[in-house]
């Protein structure tokens, strides 16, 4: 365990998707000066985060590579393709050549193990699923090691499961009609919700250190179809027709995503990074969700 200290003063986040926007307005609540990354700018919300263009099919421009060079802190969440981060070969050069960066962080996925059968995975745990998924994140994540052994900087690979928060979750599939009730006998994973995934991030940030890596997640590896009921108790839906997991008609991501049965033991994690989650399963999440205004008729509860 190491001792906490201060945050990064700028922090630059590449992706600012789910994971993204929220620990971009977490760091921000905290008085951390945050930009991030996005494909189209102009689509941004008035959240007073600074936006640039990150896309494959343009150069990145000036105001981009400054906040580059200004970035103390830079954690990405942009999916891998074949080739590893694609945001990490756009603006490799400039972060080799950032005078300021000092951490760099990385969103992976759990999905990098391979099935347990319901047996536990820790840091200690070879990632040893071999589908070209798995392989993209791990090839994703060795690049953003190099870097940072390259500069002798300290970095943090987040191995997450699958996340859920206000605005995206099961009351929300619900009150769209586009609910799975997918079955597997006796498939069980874990979740995380998006500001514990926040509040993980900072604790990783205020404790810098060589190569790190994290697989924070709830007390709770749960089966999704417990999920969905009890988001379906809170909103006073029906639950969805039942569909096997293995159902030639199922799309293939959706197959991939049931066929591997872990439990994630996140004990190594909590320990290192002094954090606990503060929805421990998915029933806290989820009322916090309801409360919000998520499942109920109105803007609150259709959003995407």
């Amino acid at each position: 365990m190491t001792t906490a200290g201060a945050l990064p003063q700028r922090v630059l986040i590449l992706g600012l998707g789910f994971a993204g926007r929220a620990l971009a307005l977490h760091l921000q609540a905290l008085g951390v000066a945050v930009a991030g990354t996005v494909r189209d700018p102009a689509a941004a919300p008035g959240d007073g985060i600074a936006r640039h263009r990150l896309h494959p099919d343009h150069a990145p421009d000036p105001a981009l590579l400054a906040a580059v060079a200004r970035a103390d802190a830079v954690l990405c969440s942009v999916p891998p393709d074949a080739d590893g981060d694609p945001a990490l070969r756009l603006l490799g050069p400039a972060l080799q050549a950032s005078p300021a960066l000092r951490w760099v962080g990385y969103l992976s996925s759990t999905g990098v193990y391979g099935d347990r059968g319901g047996g536990w995975v820790d840091e200690h745990a070879e990632a040893d699923a071999g589908d070209a998924v798995a392989l993209r994140r791990l090839r994703a994540e060795a690049q953003w090691r190099a870097l940072a052994a390259a500069r002798g900087i300290a970095s943090a690979t987040l191995r997450l499961p699958g996340l859920y928060g206000r605005g995206r979750n099961a009351l929300v599939r619900l009150a769209q009609g586009n609910a799975r009730h997918i079955v597997r006998p006796g498939l069980v994973f874990n979740r995380l919700h998006v500001d514990d995934l926040a509040e993980a991030v900072v604790a990783a940030m205020r404790r810098p250190l060589r190569d790190a890596l994290y697989l924070p997640a709830d007390d709770e590896p749960a089966p999704p179809q417990d999920v969905l009921a009890h988001a379906a108790r809170l909103g006073g839906f029906a639950m969805p027709p039942a569909q096997a997991w293995d159902d030639a008609s199922l799309e293939p991501m959706l197959r991939r995503f049931h066929a591997s049965n872990k439990r994630i033991d996140s004990r190594g994690t909590r320990q290192a990074l002094q954090w606990q989650p503060r929805f421990r399963s998915y029933r806290e999440g989820l009322v916090d969700a309801w409360e919000a205004g998520d499942g109920r008729p109105g803007p609150a509860g259709t959003t995407p």
